[in-house]
């Protein structure tokens, strides 16, 4: 630990990550955590993101406010080694692994078909951390058009409290925004995409989705659900709940 008046970078990055485990341990916010540690949201954020190491008093008093010591031996590379790999980069927000294991597992997933105006689209998403990446990557599957199957990486800002679902082939985005996981672990959202048309025609389209977990949840069905199929109440319900609660809205001027 540094005798000076800031902590060394790689001690910085070990507290961060306690402080990270702390939050979500918890369930407080890192405005709560400022308030109660006479700081500011800034300065913990900056902290906590790499992008300023912890000053001794800012150490003080976030140690105060959590009623636990921060400051562990020093010198431990395997630790900081540790640290580093399990943090996610500044532009998905910050995150440290093991406060967002709980998001990690199978998705049902439920869209309006964008063939069928009277249909439910179901497939399955697979969020897991992703080492090369150093954060959690989300992969679909069983889509009936498997060849427009989508991946990419999950970015968990603290400011929005949203998740975002972010494919990027190219350039060209698909985005996915939803909540944080209710009591049932469902996220409830919008899909902003491009909807493939005739020929080599492609339109831009945004709809509502949901992510319900896998497990524990009833018999799951996949493909294009249709009116009279068993499972076809269940999912409309479901999107219907996030443009009703709302959880979503799709915006036009009113005439």
């Amino acid at each position: 630990m540094a005798t000076d008046q800031h902590v060394s970078g790689d001690d910085s990055l070990s507290i961060a990550l306690r402080i990270r485990e702390e939050i979500a341990r918890r369930h407080i916010t890192r405005q709560q955590l400022a308030d109660d540690a006479r700081i500011s949201l800034s300065t913990l954020e900056k902290a906590l993101s790499g992008r300023r190491p912890f000053t001794i008093a800012t150490l003080v008093r976030l140690e105060e406010a959590l009623g636990l010591s921060l400051r562990g031996s020093p010198g431990n590379s395997a630790a900081t080694a540790e640290t580093i790999t399990s943090l996610a980069p500044e532009n998905l927000g910050s995150y440290a692994r093991p406060a967002v294991t709980w998001i990690e597992g199978s998705y049902l997933t439920l869209r309006a078909s964008f063939g069928d105006a009277y249909a439910v689209y179901a497939y399955r998403t697979e969020i897991a951390w992703d080492d090369d990446t150093s954060s959690l990557g989300f992969r679909e599957a069983e889509r009936i058009d498997a060849a427009f199957t989508q991946w990419g990486q999950v970015s968990i800002p603290h400011q929005s409290g949203h998740i975002y679902l972010i494919t990027n082939r190219h350039g060209q985005f698909r985005l996915i925004v939803v909540s944080r996981p209710l009591i049932n672990g469902e996220m409830l959202g919008i899909l902003t995409t491009l909807q493939a048309g005739r020929g080599a025609q492609l339109t831009p389209v945004s709809t509502p989705i949901a992510l319900v977990p896998i497990e524990g949840a009833k018999k799951v069905h996949f493909g294009r659900i249709a009116k009279g199929h068993p499972a076809f109440e269940r999912y409309s319900a479901c999107l219907r709940r996030i443009v009703d609660e709302p959880f979503a809205q799709l915006l036009s001027p009113k005439r």
